[in-house]
C-alpha cells in the first residue's frame, strides 16, 4: 500500500515534562456528589436505593457507629470528619452497604510537578455520561497525572481515515478540562496494518502516520504518550532491539504531530536482563523524554527493580505508569468485593507503594487502578462500579494532599529493624514541609522524633494529636515536620540518578524484520541456522524532510561472514530494503551480537543492534 506521508520533523530538545493541561483551581465537589465523596465540613446526605426502608446506621473505617436514623429515600449523616464510612441496613445483612468518604479540602491547586498519578483507563472503563464525574473525583484526590487507554484499531479502521468523534475525544476533553495532565497509551494495531504473526505493524510508516495525527488531534489535552504498552511480554513479545526500533519511529510521529508532547518510553512490564541489555545497546535514549516501566513486585524488591531500570534509563526521569500490590475479592461474584480485612490491606499498600516508589526516584507514579477492575480473583479498583469509594480511595486522596510535589529526602535510620520511615520534601496543605511516611513491617514499633511534629495524619488523611513519640503499626502515618527538620534526622540519602547520556535523535531508523517464530524471547534474540547462508531483511527508514544517502557498516563476530551494501539512499518519508547476508561457522551455538550503522551526514547517524543464536 502506498503511503502518503506529510512529514513535519521537529528537533525539540528541551521540553517541559509537567505543563498543566489547564490553569488549575482548588476543586470542589459537584452538587450531586458523585461517588458519595464529600469534603470536610459539608453536610453528608446519602441517597438510599429503592426498596431500602426501616433503620439505617453509619459506621467509620474501624466499624464505630457515627450516625443512625430511620426512613427511606435518603440518610442524613451531618458533617463528618475526614475518613471512610459505610451506611448499613442493620436488619438486612444481605443488603450491601453504601460507601462514602470525606476528604480534606485542598489548600492549594495540585502542583504541576506533583508525582501523584493514577491509571484511570477512562476511555475503556467509563461511559461518556460519567467521565466528567470521574475526572472530578481525580481532582478532589489531588491527582496530578492520569493515564488513559487508546485503541488504534478503533480509531483508524480504514487506512488514513480517523473517527470524527469518539469516546477517546470525550475522555480527553473531560480530563483536560478538569485540569488533569493526561498520559495516553496504545497497544493494538488495525488489522489492515499488522502482519498475521505479530501485534505491531511491520511497516513503521503506518505507526508514524498514526501517532503524528493523534498527537496533533489532542494537542494541549493529551500531554504525554506511551507509543505501546508492555511490548516485552504478551502485548508484543518483542526483543529489546525491536522495542528500541519501535520507539525511534514513533518518537518522530509524535513530535511531528505535537513538538511539545512528552514522548515516553513504551513501558517495560518486567525487568528481564537480556531484554533491557538488548534495548540499551540500541542507544534509543534520544528518542524518549521519560523512561517508563511497570512494577508489581513485593516491597522488599523495590530497590532491585528500580536499580535495574535506572541502569538503562540514560538519566531520563523515571515514570512508573502501573504499580500496586493488589488484593483478592471474595464473597458474591456479582460484587467482586474484597473482604473488610483486605480492603484495609489495599489502603495500607497504596500508601506504601507511593512512598517507596518516590523514594527510589520515580518522578511520577501511576497507581493501578482507579475504576472497578478485576483479573481473575484479583480486584484492582479503588472505586466500585457506581463510583462509590473503597477505603483505598481515601488513602489515595491523603497521598495526593500530603505528598503533593514530593521529592525524596532520605530514609530514616533507626534501631527498630521493622520500622520503615521515608522522608520527603513536599507541600502538604500548601506549605513547604518535611513529610515522613512511617509504618512497621511486623509488630508495632515506637518512633521517637527530635521535636514535636507540625501535624500527624493517619493513612486516610485524618489529623491525630501530634506527639514526639508515636507507636507505628502496619497502617502508615503521615508525619509533618518543619522543612528545616532534615538536619535533626539521621537520613540515608535516596538513590542517585544516573548521569544523563548525550545524543541527538536521527530521522534515520534501521529495522530487522524476521518472523515471530524465530524470536527467543527469554534471550532477546533470534534463532538462525549455523554453517549456512542466512539472508536477513533490513529496512532503512527516513522520517526526515529530505532525501538521504547513507554509508553503511556492519560488525559481528570475527569468524562470521557478513555482507551488507556499503551505500543506500532513502527518500524523505520512505524506506529502502536491503539484505544482510551472513554465514555463521559450523556448530556455532553461542549468542552473538550484530551491529549495523548508517551515517547520513547532516541527517545524523543511526544504529541497529540485534542478537542472533545459531542452532543446529
Amino acid at each position: 500500500m502506498r503511503l502518503k506521508l506529510l512529514l513535519f520533523v521537529c528537533l525539540a530538545i528541551a521540553l517541559p515534562l509537567t505543563v498543566a493541561a489547564k490553569e488549575r483551581i482548588i476543586p470542589v465537589p459537584s452538587a450531586d456528589h458523585p461517588g458519595n465523596v464529600f469534603l470536610e465540613g459539608e453536610e453528608v446526605v446519602i441517597l438510599l436505593p429503592e426498596g431500602w426502608d426501616g433503620a439505617w446506621q453509619a459506621v467509620d473505617y474501624d466499624g464505630k457507629l457515627v450516625a443512625k436514623g430511620h426512613g427511606s429515600g435518603r440518610a442524613q449523616l451531618g458533617p463528618l470528619p475526614v475518613g471512610y464510612y459505610e451506611v448499613q441496613h442493620p436488619a438486612k445483612e444481605s443488603q450491601p452497604p453504601i460507601s462514602l468518604c470525606v476528604l480534606a479540602r485542598l489548600a492549594m491547586p495540585t502542583p504541576a510537578g506533583s508525582p501523584i498519578g493514577c491509571d484511570v483507563g477512562m476511555s475503556w472503563f467509563s461511559t461518556p455520561s460519567n467521565m466528567s464525574a470521574l475526572a472530578g473525583l481525580c481532582t478532589l484526590a489531588g491527582l496530578n497525572w492520569v493515564r488513559d487507554r487508546l485503541s488504534w484499531a478503533e480509531m483508524e479502521q480504514v487506512p488514513f481515515a480517523y473517527l470524527h468523534a469518539s469516546r477517546y475525544d470525550v475522555a480527553a476533553d473531560a480530563q483536560s478540562k478538569a485540569g488533569l495532565q493526561v498520559l495516553q497509551v496504545n497497544h493494538n494495531t488495525p488489522q489492515w496494518a499488522k502482519r498475521m504473526d505479530g501485534r505491531m505493524p511491520p511497516d513503521l510508516r503506518h505507526a508514524y502516520h498514526f501517532y503524528r495525527n493523534i498527537a496533533a488531534r489532542w494537542k494541549g489535552k493529551v500531554l504525554a504518550f506511551e507509543p505501546w504498552n508492555e511490548a516485552d511480554v504478551s502485548f508484543g513479545n518483542c526483543t529489546g532491539s525491536e522495542i528500541a526500533v519501535w520507539q525511534k519511529a514513533t518518537y518522530w510521529g509524535l513530535k511531528a504531530g505535537n513538538p511539545t508532547i512528552t514522548v515516553c518510553l513504551q513501558p517495560f512490564a518486567i525487568r528481564r536482563p537480556t531484554t533491557l541489555a538488548d534495548f540499551h545497546a540500541n542507544q534509543a535514549w534520544p528518542y524518549f523524554d521519560t523512561y517508563n516501566f511497570h512494577n508489581y513486585e513485593d516491597f522488599d524488591k523495590y530497590a532491585a527493580v528500580f536499580a535495574d531500570h535506572r541502569a538503562v534509563s540514560a538519566g531520563r526521569p523515571l515514570w512508573v505508569t502501573e504499580t500496586c500490590r493488589p488484593v483478592q475479592w471474595s464473597g458474591e461474584t456479582k460484587l467482586q468485593e474484597p473482604s473488610r480485612a483486605d480492603l484495609r490491606v489495599q489502603a495500607e499498600r497504596l500508601v506504601k507503594t507511593f512512598a517507596l516508589s518516590i523514594y527510589e526516584g520515580a518522578s511520577v507514579v501511576f497507581y493501578f487502578f482507579l475504576p472497578h477492575y478485576v483479573e481473575g480473583q484479583i480486584q484492582f479498583g479503588l472505586l466500585r462500579p457506581d463510583l462509590t469509594p473503597r477505603p483505598a480511595f481515601a488513602a489515595l486522596a491523603a497521598v495526593g494532599r500530603l505528598l503533593a510535589d514530593a521529592r525524596p529526602a532520605g530514609k530514616l535510620q533507626t534501631d527498630q529493624p521493622h520500622l520503615q520511615v521515608f522522608a520527603f520534601h513536599a507541600k502538604p496543605d500548601g506549605a513547604e514541609r518535611l513529610v515522613l511516611v512511617a509504618w512497621a513491617d511486623k509488630e508495632v514499633a515506637p518512633l521517637r522524633l527530635p521535636q514535636k511534629p507540625v501535624a500527624v495524619f493517619n493513612l486516610l488523611g485524618r489529623a491525630v494529636p501530634p506527639e514526639t513519640e508515636l507507636n507505628i503499626g502496619s497502617a502508615p502515618w503521615f508525619i509533618v515536620l518543619e522543612k528545616e527538620s532534615k538536619t535533626a534526622l539521621s537520613l540515608q540519602p535516596p538513590p542517585e540518578a544516573p548521569p544523563r547520556l548525550a545524543g541527538e535523535p536521527s530521522p534515520l531508523v534501521l529495522q530487522l524484520l524476521l518472523p515471530r517464530k524465530r524470536v527467543l524471547l527469554e534471550e532477546s534474540a533470534y534463532r538462525i541456522g549455523s554453517g549456512k547462508v542466512e539472508r536477513l531483511p533490513i529496512f532503512l527508514y527516513n522520517f526526515g524532510p529530505k532525501d538521504v544517502a547513507c554509508r553503511l557498516t556492519v560488525k559481528g563476530p570475527a569468524d562470521w561472514q557478513l555482507q551488507l551494501p556499503q551505500k543506500a539512499s532513502v527518500a524523505a518519508g520512505g524506506r529502502t530494503e536491503m539484505s544482510l547476508e551472513l554465514t555463521p561457522p559450523e556448530k556455532a551455538e553461542a549468542l552473538q551480537t550484530i551491529l549495523i550503522e548508517a551515517d547520513g551526514g547532516a541527517a545524523g547517524r543511526c544504529l541497529l543492534s540485534f542478537r542472533l543464536k545459531p542452532e543446529q
